[in-house]
């Protein structure tokens, strides 16, 4: 696979089944996008200074590590203004993990997230 992405491998009897991380990090932003208090995916500045240099990343705030085998999926986001922040972020990583196993049958070690604002409803 020439074309620079990462892929999760996984080994079938009949061949293999070759999913990109971008997919992955897809499926994931998709998800954490329909929770409730979900307030919009954060950055890093590893991110955007990676972005500055010509990396871009179909999926901001998300990302998908294999470290040995094992899928790491690491969530940047924000909640809203009024919503439990830790209810928040355990029904995004609930929502992330049903997600990226439902739909890949990939197993995911770990879905870590981090909090890293509030955002704030404008019409308030």
């Amino acid at each position: 696979m020439s074309d620079n992405k990462e892929y999760i491998s996984r080994s079938e009897a009949d061949g293999s089944i070759n999913i990109s991380e971008e997919v992955i990090g897809i499926i994931a932003l998709e998800a954490m996008s329909e929770v409730e208090g979900f307030g919009g995916a954060s950055t890093t500045i590893g991110k955007e200074l990676a972005e500055l240099l010509g990396k871009k990343s179909a999926f901001k705030g998300i990302r998908v590590t294999v470290i040995e085998g094992d899928l790491n999926i690491d969530a940047y986001i924000n909640v809203k203004y009024g919503y439990a922040v830790t209810k928040t972020a355990k029904n995004i990583q609930d929502a992330i993990y049903k997600a990226v196993s439902d739909m890949t049958g990939i197993t995911v070690k770990a879905v870590n997230v981090h909090v890293n604002g509030i955002t704030f409803d404008k019409d308030k």
